[in-house]
């Protein structure tokens, strides 16, 4: 029975059923994961330079897909865990509206929020030395906006009205 759930899934995916992706769940009613791609690296692949410090310094293209019912909005961070100081933030985006399916490169939708570099904006990976990995994690919220989102509360924030979520984890290393 599930095989053919997924086959309706995947022959309404290939269908072309609109330009925002459906909505999927299994036969119990439970939300499948969220996915998270880009067409600038594979997961776990290497981000290329010109999203990074020792290129343009500027966002990849993000991709998603299946998202869970009673999403309104979706947020963005994007972090390096393996930062000597502890995680660093590279990227904030919070209130990207619930029809939207991509980010495009070098583009912003939503609101940014002040990241580790004490900017509003995207700043690429630009590890000091060895391999550090960057992670994209996206998430499905049951909020248009999170107002009062700072920050120091924004993953508290996003805890309280996280509905689903996806990540996307790719590595970089400076020349």
């Amino acid at each position: 029975m599930r095989t053919g759930f997924f086959l309706i899934v995947i022959l309404l995916v290939l269908g072309g059923c609109g330009t925002q992706a459906p909505i999927v769940e299994d036969l119990d009613g439970e939300v499948i994961s969220m996915k998270l791609t880009s067409p600038a690296f594979e997961e776990g692949g290497e981000i290329p330079s010109l999203y990074t410090c020792d290129g343009e310094d500027i966002n990849p293209e993000l991709n998603w897909a299946e998202v869970p019912k009673g999403t309104k909005s979706f947020a963005l961070i994007v972090d390096d865990p393996d930062a000597s100081a502890g995680t660093w933030v590279h990227w904030i985006l919070v209130d990207i509206p619930a029809s939207v399916r991509s980010i495009q490169q070098d583009r912003i939708v939503g609101k940014e929020i002040r990241n580790s570099f004490g900017r509003e904006s995207f700043g690429g990976p630009c590890p000091p030395s060895g391999v550090h990995r960057y992670y994209f994690k996206l998430y499905a919220l049951d909020v248009e906006t999170l107002k009062g989102v700072n920050p120091k509360n924004v993953n508290s924030m996003i805890e309280e009205h996280k509905i689903g979520e996806a990540v996307l984890m790719g590595k970089y290393k400076r020349s």
